[in-house]
């Protein structure tokens, strides 16, 4: 039996590190449908750009947008349905969102994937401010886990006025070191989202809101991203929260809020 399990541990181990580069994108991203009374309910706020052979979805709240009103432009996590914040915008001291879905996600085309969430999302944000002609200095892109790193890559491209991180990471590789420690991922991720390369250059003041009892994104990976962010960091660990719970404290908002003031200030 011993020299059984020795011989079949090398194949385990091999069929099942081919099996995460396989299904990689099966693990990484998991498109959610927009709710369908969302849809309904947020219509006329609705907006679609086409971006070559795929049409991109979601809603844009412009209540008027200034230094101390800013643009919040979002983007989610791996799992999540946009549209579900909307419901929560009343607990913003501002009052203009933009929530796009990604590729694959919502009412949005094609498969997610990590270069062309980035592009898109350079994208959108281009063609929004040029047609509502909104200043880059009065916009805060907000990232949650995954969608930290999309805005990351965005406020490296684009100079705007602040930046939020939920429960963000340096790398997705170190992220799944965490949960794979003993498969060689850092050879076998295509979608690397490296927050941590790109940080030291980007001067634009950042908050990070990490979930003390985060299981998913340990907080050790946000501090590590924050100790090589390029500008001002103001960083809040939210007591008593996980990687899913931590808006459901009211430090959450009170540190959102805190932080908007500070830099429309």
């Amino acid at each position: 039996m011993l020299l059984k399990f020795i011989v079949l541990l090398p194949v385990f181990f091999l069929g099942t590190t081919l099996l995460l580069y396989l299904f990689q994108d099966r693990m990484i991203f998991f498109p959610q449908p927009t709710a369908p009374q969302n849809r309904n309910r947020y219509a006329t706020h609705g907006i679609r750009m086409q971006r070559g052979d795929v049409t991109l979805s979601g809603w844009l709240i412009n209540n008027g947008v200034a230094a101390d009103r800013p643009l919040i432009v979002y983007y989610g996590g791996n799992a999540e349905d946009v549209s579900l914040n909307v419901a929560d915008l009343g607990r913003f001291d501002t009052r203009s969102f933009l929530f796009m879905n990604y590729r694959g996600y919502g009412d949005s085309d094609g498969r997610p994937a990590e270069r062309t969430l980035f592009d898109d999302a350079i994208f959108v944000l281009d063609q929004v401010l040029a047609a509502e002609g909104i200043d880059p200095a009065h916009v805060v892109l907000m990232g949650r886990s995954l969608g930290s790193g999309v805005a990351v890559h965005v406020a490296a491209r684009r100079r705007v006025g602040g930046i939020i991180l939920v429960t963000p990471f340096d790398s997705l590789v170190n992220v799944a070191r965490v949960h794979y420690p003993i498969f060689p991922v850092g050879l076998l991720l295509k979608h690397r989202f490296d927050s941590a390369a790109l940080a030291p250059g980007i001067a634009t003041p950042a908050l990070f809101l990490t979930a003390a009892g985060d299981q998913v994104v340990p907080v050790r990976l946000a501090h590590r991203l924050a100790k090589v962010w390029g500008g001002p960091v103001t960083a809040v660990t939210v007591a008593g929260t996980t990687h899913n719970t931590i808006e459901t404290a009211p430090v959450y908002w009170e540190a959102i809020n805190a932080y908007l003031e500070k830099i429309g200030g």
